[in-house]
C-alpha cells in the first residue's frame, strides 16, 4: 500500500538549558516569532518562509537536521532502510535515523493540515 511523505521541516538543535535565549536569536535571524511549548524544550518559529522551522533543546552538540513527514512512519522507515539508512532511536512520536553519510534526520507524523497537498506518494 502506498504512503505519502514530504520534506519541509528544518530543526535547529540547540545545546542549551534555556531555549528562550536561543529563540530570541533565531527570531531575529529568521524574521519570525517563536512559540515555546509548555516544557520549554521545543519551539516553532512562525512567520518565516514556507516550510516549518523548529528549535529544540538537546544535550548533544548543536546541529541542524531535517524532518521527513509521513502518513505511515513504519513504511517510510522501511523505505529508507532499504536505501541504506539505519534507525538510531524511536522517541515519543518520531523515529531518528542516520543516512549512510552519517547525517541524522527524523521521520515524523504530518505537522500541518496541508500535508496531502505537498506530499509524494511512495510505493
Amino acid at each position: 500500500m502506498a504512503h505519502k511523505s514530504r520534506r519541509r521541516i528544518i530543526v535547529i538543535d540547540c545545546q542549551t538549558d534555556d531555549l528562550a535565549d536561543a529563540c530570541k536569536f533565531w527570531e531575529g535571524a529568521l524574521g519570525g516569532t517563536a512559540e515555546l511549548d509548555d516544557d520549554g524544550k521545543y519551539a516553532v518559529i512562525e512567520g518565516t518562509s514556507d516550510g516549518i522551522v523548529l528549535l529544540q533543546a538537546v544535550d548533544h552538540a548543536p546541529r541542524v537536521h531535517i524532518d521527513i513527514e509521513s502518513d505511515d512512519q513504519a513504511a517510510e522507515v522501511a523505505r529508507l532502510e532499504a536505501l541504506g539508512a539505519t534507525v538510531v532511536a524511536r522517541i515519543k512520536r518520531w523515529t531518528v535515523m542516520e543516512a549512510p553519510t552519517g547525517h541524522r534526520f527524523c521521520i515524523v507524523n504530518p505537522q500541518a493540515d496541508d500535508f496531502a497537498d505537498g506530499a509524494k506518494d511512495w510505493p
